[in-house]
């Protein structure tokens, strides 16, 4: 039976960074994760060129119900100590849309500074280890690849199960039960939202298509890109939305933000071409017929009145849905909800009730 100072469950991020911080304090410490690559998610993030961290990230961007948790957790790592890391490591980095940060040199850069620096600081890797059977109150008994792992500190770093098709499951979220933590209820977030069968056929109409809008849910509006899919829509604004939306509850969608059609249509007010051809000037040609019914699509600028006006002011600037669900776990980039950070220690991450043992990455709520 190996003994070790801290055995990390999971490869990502999280568990990387854990890793490396605690090897370079000359700890003993063991990565295990059934993947065969590390870092799988950081890989893919950012279209691969890996999203490392924004300029402008706040308690107040964090959805959790304990925001004292996360102003403690990011005073101790903030996003200028992972620019710093990326320097470092000879990482460049272009600075885009609301403050995120992109590297010039690709995602498998950083997952290989961030595993290059552990290897350095004497980390070993078990990967392509299904994680059996995990005991003990401190110290902590791990069984996997056919090896038995004793350790004082044991560390969960296995995320939450979206985007399994990197690799990710549940396990994180059934050890801390095994543990006896509290868990939130989670569900999948940054995630495309689906339509009612009986607005599909409008996204069939519009799949592809892309423009900006403002998507609003549960008293947050997120202004960014929207992106018709052939079952709902995605883009940047609805999956930052997805977030908050509530099963059964609308979002509403400005097609138009920062613009109106009040104004748009005085401008014109003389012209005699159809409401749907003026749209089309500024609207996906496909879209305005979709939004407003035939008549009002077809009337003249010139001959609209006040309350047509209104009437086509309402279905592009606040148009309404209630979406039947989401994409799911599969298409999610994040998990909302997971372990309660009530019972875990924001400066250390280490659960109050099972001294030892520590719990990090998306899984905290």
């Amino acid at each position: 039976m190996d003994r070790l100072d801290a055995v990390i469950l999971g490869a990502g991020a999280s568990g990387l960074w854990c890793a490396m911080t605690a090897g370079a304090r000359g700890r003993k410490v063991a990565v295990i994760d059934h993947g065969l690559k590390t870092a799988r998610k950081i890989r893919v993030s950012g279209g691969g060129m890996c999203n490392f961290t924004n300029l402008h990230a706040s308690p107040e961007h964090y959805l959790c119900e304990n925001p004292h948790f996360v102003k403690s957790a990011l005073a101790r790592l903030s996003p200028w100590d992972v620019v710093g890391f990326l320097g470092e490591n000879g990482i460049t980095y272009e600075e885009r849309d609301h403050g995120q940060l992109f590297t010039l040199e690709g995602a498998g850069r950083v997952a290989g500074a961030l595993v290059e620096r552990c290897q350095r600081a004497g980390v070993e890797f078990l990967t392509g280890c299904e994680i059996g059977k995990v005991s003990g109150d401190g110290p902590f008994t791990v069984e996997a690849g056919g090896r038995s792992i004793i350790a004082d500190k044991l560390v969960l770093a296995l995320g939450g199960p979206s985007w399994p098709q990197v690799g990710a499951t549940d396990l994180g979220f059934r050890l801390a039960e095994q543990f006896g933590l509290k868990l939130t209820a989670t569900r999948p977030g940054l995630v495309p939202l689906v339509f009612p069968k009986k607005r599909q056929a409008m996204c069939v109409e519009m799949a592809g298509n892309a423009l900006p809008a403002t998507v609003e849910t549960e008293g947050v509006r997120f202004t960014d890109p929207l992106l018709f899919t052939h079952r709902g829509i995605s883009g940047p604004a609805v999956l930052q939305a997805s977030s908050y939306w509530r099963e059964n509850r609308p979002v509403t969608i400005d097609f138009l933000p920062g613009q109106r059609l009040e104004a748009i249509v005085e401008e014109h007010r003389a012209s005699n071409q159809q409401l749907r051809n003026l749209l089309a000037r500024i609207l996906p040609k496909r879209l305005p017929p979709l939004l407003l019914d035939a008549s009002l699509a077809d009337s003249p600028v010139s001959q609209l009145s006040k309350a047509r006006i209104e009437t086509a002011c309402e279905a592009i600037h606040s148009f309404s849905i209630t979406p039947s669900g989401t994409e799911g776990y599969a298409k999610a980039e994040v998990t909302v909800g997971g372990v309660d950070t009530a019972r875990i220690s924001s400066k250390t991450m280490e659960a109050r009730d099972v001294p030892g043992l520590y719990v990090i990455g998306k899984h905290s709520t």
